[in-house]
C-alpha cells in the first residue's frame, strides 16, 4: 500500500488481530505460518489434524488425516480419517473415497501404497494394494485391501519365513508396514521381537527378520532400509544395505542428541527426511554415507515424500 493512511490502518487492525489472539491463547505468527511453510520440495507433513502441508502450504482436507502416504506418482494420498477408516483422495483432500471403512473396536494405522507392474513372464498380475496395520483386540496385524476399492473387505496378510531353521514369523505384533521398490516388496516392525522384518511379495510370499529396530522405511530402489534404533538413550537412525551382506547396518545419525523417529525416504534415494522433537530434519546422501541433519522445517508431524 502507498498511502500512509492504508498502512497505518492496516496496521491497526494488525494489531487488533493479534490482540484478539493472544486473548486467545494463538499467536498471529503461527495463524500466518498455516498458511505458508516453508518444506523442502515433495516434503509433505501431517499431524493428525485437518491440515496437511503439501507444496509449502497447509491444505485443508476436510477431514481428520493420520498417517498420510503417497502413490509413487503422487497422485493419491492415503490415510486414515478421524473415524477410523482408510481413505483415499486427490492431493487437496477433495474426491475422497472411503477404500475401506473400519468395523468397528480396531484401530488401523500407517498405510503404504504396493504398487508393482504386471510381470507376464512370471504370470504375476500387476499391484495397486494398500498395506496397513490393524489392532485387532489388542493385537496387531497387517492387512490388505485394493487401493481402488470402495467400502472394500481387507484381507490379512500371512506372513512365512524363507528360512525354515529360523522358525515361523510372527503373526501378531506386526507394525508400520512400509512398500518400496519395483516388486512390491514390504517391511515392518514387530512390537514384541523389537525387529525389522522385510516381506518378499513378488515370486514367493516370504521373508525374514533384518535387524533391531523399529518404524523402517524401504528405499525407491528396494536395497536399503532406514529404520529407529535407542542409541545410549535417544532414538538414532540406521540404514541397512540389504546388497551388502553381513555388516552392513550403519547408524547415520551418531551424534544424535534428541530422539529421530519416523524417517521416510526422497523418490530419488538421497535424502532420508525424519521427525525430532525441534521439527522436520533431513539428512542427505554424500560420496561418504550421509551428512549431517539439517532443520528443514519448524513444523512437527509425520514427514511423507510426494513423488
Amino acid at each position: 500500500m502507498s498511502a500512509r493512511y492504508r498502512r497505518r490502518t492496516t496496521a491497526a487492525v494488525a494489531t487488533g488481530v493479534a490482540a484478539l489472539l493472544a486473548v486467545a491463547g494463538v499467536s498471529a505468527t503461527a495463524t500466518a505460518a498455516s498458511a505458508a511453510v516453508s518444506v523442502p520440495r515433495g516434503l509433505t507433513i501431517s499431524d493428525g489434524t485437518r491440515h496437511v502441508i503439501v507444496g509449502g502450504r497447509s491444505i485443508d482436507f476436510g477431514t481428520v488425516v493420520r498417517d498420510l502416504a503417497w502413490n509413487p506418482s503422487g497422485t493419491k494420498a492415503a490415510f486414515v480419517d478421524g473415524h477410523g477408516n482408510l481413505v483415499v483422495s486427490d492431493p487437496d483432500g477433495s474426491h475422497r473415497v472411503t477404500v475401506a471403512a473400519n468395523p468397528g473396536n480396531q484401530t488401523w494405522s500407517h498405510p503404504t501404497w504396493q504398487v508393482a507392474a504386471a510381470d507376464r513372464t512370471n504370470g504375476i498380475p500387476a499391484k495397486n494394494n494398500i498395506i496397513f496395520a490393524a489392532k485387532i483386540h489388542g493385537s496387531t496385524v497387517l492387512e490388505r485391501v485394493k487401493a481402488t476399492s470402495n467400502h472394500g473387505k481387507p484381507a490379512k496378510i500371512s506372513l512365512n519365513s524363507d528360512d525354515p531353521e529360523a522358525g515361523a514369523l510372527p503373526q501378531t505384533n506386526n507394525a508400520w508396514p512400509n512398500v518400496g521398490g519395483a516388486y512390491g516388496t514390504a517391511v515392518y516392525d514387530n512390537t514384541h521381537t523389537g525387529e525389522v522384518y522385510i516381506r518378499d511379495d513378488y515370486l514367493r510370499q516370504q521373508g525374514g527378520a533384518l535387524a533391531k529396530g523399529s518404524e523402517p522405511a524401504l528405499a525407491p530402489d528396494g536395497e536399503e532400509v532406514v529404520f529407529v534404533r535407542s542409541v545410549g538413550g535417544h532414538d538414532h537412525l540406521f540404514v541397512d544395505d540389504l546388497t551388502a551382506g553381513t555388516n552392513a547396518v550403519k547408524d547415520i545419525t551418531p551424534h544424535a542428541t534428541t530422539d529421530y523417529t519416523e524417517p521416510t525416504w526422497s523418490p530419488n534415494g538421497k535424502t532420508i527426511a525424519f521427525r525430532t522433537p525441534a521439527g522436520t530434519y533431513t539428512v542427505t546422501r554424500t560420496a561418504h554415507g550421509f551428512g549431517a541433519p539439517v532443520k528443514v522445517s519448524a513444523h512437527k508431524g509425520l514427514p511423507a515424500y510426494r513423488g
